[in-house]
């Protein structure tokens, strides 16, 4: 044991810490499990319920077994060869390709911060009847000073995070016991089918804001790697990083089952009572707030103001990943924050509607998804990058069908979002 690590463990509470870190149940899958509870998720859940009840809860038990496979992926990029996913890229790719790799990240990035600011100003209007522009600079500010606690050390910044899933989760938790379900009709909701062409919409959007390309990217640059004389501490860390990410999507699966469930509860709709979007979760509240009373909307408020701080404090993180690994160049997150903003509050200003602005979001996202899956799938099969540690066959080939899957359901949610 080094000095540095004796001395870690004289603080009251690094001990314990260090256990759980060693058993997987901390790392920096929580960072990546926020994305699959942003606002662009409570609206797809909240409709799928709304439209399908328990139909489609089926969906996002797959959704996050999915998950859970590509973001084992990406951290074990990470661990065995000690770079990023957009780092290995510009390694191996021209340097157009890399350029090209680049933008569409930024872009992708950009486009799914906009759900989150305006998912989260949103709460606030609900909260406190805080306009919509101001909300957005507010959420934005926030997001940033939760950023930076990565700079006093990652282990704070993932303690923020986790923090604010116990928020969401309580709140969601709250609600689901006051609207109440109906258990058979739940369990009836884990056998898959697909009635109609909503179902098939409202699947592809659950789907697609899964496999959301940024955290792709960004997990594979939070690992520490072993060195490659260190094989059996290699073996060790992606041992903890399996747990870590199991551990880790499931506490976001089971938050997303809860938004589903309670929609399904409330009966806050009919067939064509909500539309998957921003201000549709103003209308949720409301229903909420006159079926289960004001305690219960105020906490779904309050977990969607912490799903927006969360998500976007870690899309801001992504969009360092991204910059360093393309373009090995680093820029203050200030100044990232203050990009993604700018079309946020363009689109609010201009009285876009706010259901319009997160369909927009999810389109942008869908044309990002083949970018960061396929070369993270063709990158973990080869035995020039990940040596002895190499996927196996069977995991290739799963990683494959869900990359092909998600992807022609992502696209065939463009083709009937253009039509």
């Amino acid at each position: 044991m080094t000095e540095q690590r004796r001395a870690r463990e004289r603080v009251p509470g690094a001990r314990l810490r260090g256990r759980l870190v060693r058993l997987g149940v901390l790392g920096p899958a929580f960072i990546a499990a926020v994305a699959y509870v942003d606002p662009g998720n409570f609206a797809t859940n909240f409709s799928a319920g709304a439209r399908h009840g328990y139909l489609l809860l089926w969906v996002i038990v797959a959704a996050n077994v999915f998950g859970m496979i590509v973001q084992y992926l990406s951290v074990k990029l990470g661990t065995v060869t000690g770079r990023s996913l957009p780092e290995l890229i510009r390694d191996t790719a021209p340097p157009w390709v890399t350029l090209g790799m680049w933008l569409q990240a930024e872009f992708i990035a950009i486009a799914t911060d906009l759900a989150e600011l305006i998912g989260g100003a949103l709460a606030l209007n609900m909260l406190v009847g805080m306009p919509m522009p101001a909300g957005v600079l507010a959420i934005g500010a926030v997001g940033l000073l939760v950023l930076m606690l990565s700079g006093t050390g990652r282990r704070r910044f993932e303690y923020a995070v986790i923090g604010f899933l116990a928020v969401i989760l309580i709140g969601l938790g709250y609600g689901l016991v006051s609207a109440g379900m109906s258990v058979p009709d739940a369990a009836a909701g884990l056998v898959p089918r697909l009635p109609d062409e909503s179902a098939v919409v409202l699947s592809a959007g659950i789907l697609g804001a899964t496999l959301m390309p940024h955290v792709v990217y960004l997990h594979s640059g939070l690992p520490e790697a072993a060195t490659p004389t260190e094989a059996p501490e290699t073996a060790r860390a992606l041992r903890r990083h399996r747990v870590n990410v199991v551990v880790a999507m499931t506490a976001a699966g089971v938050i997303n089952a809860a938004m589903l469930l309670m929609s399904a509860g409330l009966r806050i709709g009919g067939p064509d009572a909500v539309r998957a979007g921003g201000e549709d979760l103003g209308r949720i509240f409301r229903v909420i707030e006159s079926i289960s009373g004001p305690a219960a909307a105020i906490a779904f408020a309050v977990a969607l103001l912490a799903s927006g701080l969360a998500s976007t404090s870690v899309g801001t993180f992504a969009g360092q990943v991204i910059m360093d690994g393309f373009l090995h160049r680093r820029i203050h997150p200030a100044i990232l924050r203050g990009v993604t903003l700018v079309p946020a509050m363009a689109l609010v200003v201009a009285g876009m509607n706010a259901t319009d602005a997160l369909v927009l979001s999810q389109v942008v996202l869908s044309f990002g998804i083949p970018f960061a899956v396929i070369p993270l799938v063709w990158i973990t099969a080869r035995r020039r990058h990940m040596g002895a540690y190499r996927n196996a066959w069977a995991l290739t080939a799963a990683a494959v069908v869900i990359a092909v899957g998600v992807i022609a359901l992502n696209a065939y949610l463009v083709a009937t979002l253009l039509d």
